[in-house]
């Protein structure tokens, strides 16, 4: 067996490794974080669609103002929320509108839409 020369060998390999994948794994949080966003906005969306569907249903005579408003009280406008609101029948109907947010909102890419519904109210 050879004898090993000093200065030779798997010296420094980890620390090459560790820049090489220092990339990669912020690659990884990157998409995890953009995945995380995605789903937060669909929440909010379905949240903000279900409030503003009940306010709108207890308003009275469908005011699509009280509607709006329900539907903007816990959405910030980094959001760029859009809300619809129509009465239909015997259903309020609310659909709010976000854009989906890249690494942080503010910085936006598409669109996603919450829908609800709720009974009217009978004075």
């Amino acid at each position: 067996m050879p004898a090993r020369r000093p200065g030779r060998g798997d010296r420094g390999q980890v620390a090459i490794e560790f820049v090489g994948t220092v990339p990669l794994i912020l690659l990884l949080v990157a998409a995890v974080w953009e995945c995380v966003l995605i789903g937060y906005a669909f929440s909010l969306a379905g949240n903000a669609a279900d409030e503003a569907a009940r306010a709108g249903a207890v308003a009275k005579g469908g005011d699509r103002d009280a509607c709006k408003a329900a539907a903007e009280e816990h959405i910030s406008p980094a959001w760029g929320m859009r809300a619809d609101c129509v009465p239909s029948g015997d259903i309020y109907k609310a659909t709010v509108t976000l854009k989906i947010p890249v690494l942080y909102p503010g910085l936006n890419f598409g669109e996603i839409t919450g829908t609800a519904g709720a009974a009217m109210e009978r004075e």
